[in-house]
């Protein structure tokens, strides 16, 4: 282990010698306090700190990314170009201790510049209101949509495959599939049906009643306020662009199931404008003690018109579960799992290939994970025979890599978005102790057996 940490100490060393190491940590350092005081968002103060911690993290991560990659790669390709390998291996140090060693200076570096830029970042967002002539609402409104982790439950999934089995048979035999979805196929049709009949299953006419059931929530403070978060979109707009609602919120199992409650029924009826988001916050304990919960909406006659909430967003549930700080370090060990993951692929490259290409093999893999998610839904767009093959061959390769777009902080602590411990531990299972380690392992292996330089006689 003396050894390993002789090696990293020297990695260490050679990397904050670097100019271009120099130059991120100086932009870091001089862009993040800057985007504090010039980030303005929608001008209030729930809209200047999610920009700014929006902003300060995706750049963070960038560019500790990038400088992950470089010092990963330029620590061991440059003792090789250098040729101070051959002094190296002549000492007693086995080479997977050499790489070992490397690996470990990198991942000590991008701990310590994570921790300063993340702590920055947590100072500013902190104390920014004081520097702010905010008002008492708007201080309320960060301290309940900002400063927190808030759980998010949304209504389950509605089966309605019977359903669009039996509507795509009775379109296909009465010839209309080609009048309603002309150039379609059949999986594509099946789609846009699934769609229909789950917006039917939220749609209320007028003096309908809709009532949604959540399970095993689970407050922090039982007596803290909830949020129900929705979204309104209409058959006809009204002329105002907004429409009545009159919700209850609480234990409703007396009307949908004749059973006794003691749980108090919040009731509320407001008036909000169509496709834009809006949130009741409900205080006092609705809650009921085994962890039942229910929201149900009624569209008034004075709507005339049907209301619908959208299938992916339309409504959901949000209470808080844990604090901001909380939230924040575990945003911050996500991005620490994939610097982890990028300096494994840093060392495997360095391995077997010269420094520009290597570089340009990380650049590859990093900018395809970070858009995985749109690659993935590109080739789902495209037609069956094509997806069919993509889906033997490029499809599962991209799978295969982290989708960095998919675990992104900023999901999490933007919205103030709950990300528990059990989501960083699978991710960090995956990204690092599987993906991460295979290609340590590959690394190990491939620089085992690499001629590092030639005997002529």
């Amino acid at each position: 282990m003396r050894r390993i940490w002789a090696v990293a100490s020297n990695t260490i060393r050679q990397a904050l010698r670097m100019k271009v190491a120099a130059i991120f940590i100086v932009l870091l350092l001089v862009l993040l306090p800057a985007m504090g005081f010039t980030a303005t968002g929608d001008g209030t103060l729930k809209g200047r700190l999610q920009t700014f911690v929006s902003y300060g993290l995706s750049l963070t991560s960038l560019l500790l990314s990038l400088l992950t990659i470089i010092i990963s790669i330029y620590a061991i390709t440059s003792d090789i170009e250098n040729r101070q390998i051959y002094t190296v291996v002549t000492k007693p140090i086995r080479r997977y201790q050499l790489v070992l060693g490397k690996l470990l200076g990198v991942l000590v570096l991008d701990v310590a510049l994570l921790t300063l830029f993340a702590g920055i970042i947590y100072g500013v967002a902190a104390f920014m209101p004081r520097f702010l002539d905010a008002s008492p609402e708007e201080l309320a409104e960060v301290r309940n949509e900002f400063y927190t982790a808030r759980a998010s439950l949304v209504p389950p999934t509605i089966d309605v495959r019977e359903e669009v089995e039996t509507l795509y048979e009775s379109l296909r035999k009465n010839e209309q599939l080609e009048i309603l979805y002309p150039n379609f196929t059949r999986a594509e049709v099946i789609r846009e049906l699934t769609n229909r009949k789950r917006l039917e299953k939220r749609a209320a006419t007028i003096g309908q009643v809709l009532i949604w059931e959540f399970q095993n929530v689970k407050p922090r403070d039982p007596n803290q306020s909830l949020f129900v978060r929705f979204k309104y979109d209409v058959s006809v707009t009204p002329p105002d662009e907004q429409v009545y609602g009159e919700w209850r919120i609480g234990d409703l199992r007396d009307i949908q199931y004749g059973k006794e409650v003691d749980t108090p029924v919040w009731r509320e009826v407001r008036k909000d404008p169509v496709r834009k988001f809006r949130e009741i916050e409900v205080r006092g304990p609705v809650v009921a003690d085994d962890g039942y919960l229910a929201v149900g909406f009624l569209n008034p006659p004075m709507n005339d018109t049907v209301v619908l909430f959208p299938v992916e967003d339309g409504l959901e549930v949000l209470y808080k579960a844990d604090t901001f700080t909380a939230n924040f370090v575990r945003a911050i060990l996500l991005i620490l799992c994939r610097l982890a993951f990028l300096a494994c692929l840093g060392v495997l490259a360095a391995s077997f290939l010269s420094f520009p290409v290597a570089i340009m093999f990380c650049l590859v893999i990093f900018f395809t994970g970070t858009i995985s998610g749109f690659v993935l839904e590109s080739f789902d767009m495209l037609s069956e025979n094509i997806s069919r093959i993509y889906a033997y061959s490029l499809k599962g390769l991209v799978q295969l890599l982290p989708q960095f777009d998919k675990y992104n902080p900023t999901k999490f602590l933007v919205p103030a978005r709950l990300m528990t411990w059990d989501f960083l531990g699978r991710v960090a299972l995956v990204m690092v102790f599987v993906k991460g380690a295979l290609l340590l392992v590959l690394a190990l292996v491939i620089f085992s057996f690499r001629e590092l330089a030639k005997v002529v006689v």
